[in-house]
């Protein structure tokens, strides 16, 4: 499962949940940060990733060019990395499902998809 995580979202994160999704990365691993958001979308695209982002920016890009990249849309507000990472070990079999599927452009998480 490729995940590519947005910048504005912490690196703990994504070390912590490497355990269930070793392939996870962020734009900054991949030297993507000065990127505009079109751009981080057609690499994802070119390179098999689904998106994670706080931003509706890609999910208004994948209205207009349509799918893939995949995006899943965190809609938590303020929660700290623990929680984050609770909420990906707890959803880890419904984000896996919705990136296998071929069907569904998007999945939006909140800390009520608990």
């Amino acid at each position: 499962m490729k995940l590519l995580f947005d910048q504005n979202i912490s690196f703990r994160l994504i070390k912590a949940i490497a355990s269930f999704f070793p392939q996870a990365r962020s734009v900054k691993d991949l030297k993507l940060v000065d990127s505009s958001d079109i751009e981080i979308w057609r690499y994802a695209k070119d390179n098999h990733f689904t998106i994670v982002t706080f931003d509706s920016d890609f999910f208004d890009l994948n209205t207009l060019y349509g799918s893939p990249p995949k995006i899943i849309w965190l809609k938590t507000g303020n929660m700290t990395t623990s929680s984050l990472v609770q909420l990906f070990d707890e959803q880890q079999d419904l984000i896996k499902e919705f990136i296998e599927n071929k069907e569904g452009d998007f999945l939006m998480l909140s800390s009520n998809t608990r």
